[in-house]
């Protein structure tokens, strides 16, 4: 099959054009005012790691459609000798502009900036009552290892615990590179199957728990007056340390208008408190306003891969089987041990590929 010349040469140009931003954004980067502008800097920096595989790719495919060229010129040559070096060039290279064509239109994908933010990461314990309770704390101490394993800082927000253990409601801030950008996928019903402990017979339950992940936003991203916010204290209670029961530390911040509900008992002081239930409101409501964008597109593209209904049921855990299914992609893996333990690698890339692929149908 020949190649279309043509439809390789406007992506390439495409990243090209990506390329030439990253040559400017490198630029940018060495410049002493800029650097002074720690906020700006670190944007230009993201930006700078996010775009330099691009730029790679288009001087590979660049020099690649070069030497394309110039072998399929030599077809044309009276030289039989050149004819005959062209036609041995050209089934390589025609297969390398291919290969890197389809991976440039990964990197072409649209980038959502809010992938590069950090994340608020909230499960809740649905049905199935202590056990659900149970099953949310595997989810959160799956997460928590999975962080620790890529790097992440981890801190609490809130919790509320279990009667029997685990928790009802457990609230953590997760700092690092692209945080929600590779966690966003894992919003939705998680389900888990297994014999409880408290049940005598040995029948198999099904409990649910409730995972969301929202980008962190800043006071810039919402508009948020703080007089629609009411605030309460209270006396924290559960695990933290020498501060709790002592003192009204823990704060309640109730958005009015949407009627959220943010609580914060974990840190040492209620202004600490103050300044992470605020966060979380802001970005709470900042990931209701990208819901509602997003809503607005479905009509549009409707992605296997969904970020925004947390009612979906979108994993099982069953424990008598040892697998764990991801029913959005198909996907089984007789892993679960693993999984649990923090290892979700496997099963996030996975969700990844088919969105990408989705997207890639709209590109």
């Amino acid at each position: 099959m020949a190649l279309d010349r043509e439809a390789i040469g406007g992506w390439v140009n495409k990243l090209q054009s990506i390329a030439d931003r990253f040559a400017e954004v490198e630029k940018r980067v060495s410049d002493p005012e800029v650097a002074s502008d720690q906020q700006a800097f670190a944007a230009l920096m993201r930006e700078h790691r996010r775009l330099k595989p691009m730029a790679e790719k288009a001087r590979q495919l660049v020099a690649c459609l070069a030497n394309w060229d110039e072998a399929t010129s030599w077809m044309d040559s009276e030289d039989a000798d050149m004819r005959e070096l062209g036609a041995a060039e050209l089934p390589a290279l025609t297969a390398e502009l291919e290969q890197g064509v389809e991976e440039a239109k990964w990197m072409l994908l649209p980038h959502d900036a809010a992938d590069d933010r950090d994340a608020i990461l909230e499960v809740r314990a649905g049905t199935g009552g202590d056990e659900a309770a149970l099953f949310a704390g595997d989810l959160v101490r799956m997460y928590v290892k999975h962080a620790e394993d890529r790097g992440w800082k981890h801190s609490w927000v809130g919790m509320s615990e279990g009667t029997v253990g685990g928790f009802k409601e457990a609230v953590i801030r997760l700092e690092g590179e692209g945080v929600f950008g590779w966690l966003k996928f894992e919003r939705g019903v998680h389900r888990v199957q297994r014999v409880p402990a408290t049940e005598s017979q040995g029948r198999v339950h099904t409990s649910a728990a409730t995972v969301a992940v929202l980008p962190v936003a800043g006071e810039v991203d919402v508009d948020l007056n703080l007089n629609d916010v009411r605030k309460d204290t209270f006396r924290a209670s559960g695990a933290g340390g020498q501060h709790v029961n002592k003192t009204e530390s823990a704060v309640r911040l109730t958005h009015v208008p949407s009627g959220t509900v943010v609580e914060c008992q974990d840190g040492r002081s209620q202004h600490q408190n103050y300044e992470r239930a605020l966060e979380v409101l802001r970005s709470r409501l900042y990931d209701a306003a990208r819901a509602e964008a997003d809503a607005e597109r479905a009509a549009e593209r409707k992605s296997q891969v969904s970020t925004g209904d947390r009612s979906a049921k979108i994993r099982t855990y069953n424990f008598p089987q040892g697998r764990v299914t991801d029913h959005r992609i198909g996907l089984t893996l007789h892993a679960l041990s693993a999984i649990l333990g923090g290892d979700l690698t496997a099963v996030i890339e996975a969700l990844h590929v088919a969105d990408r692929a989705e997207r890639l149908k709209n590109l």
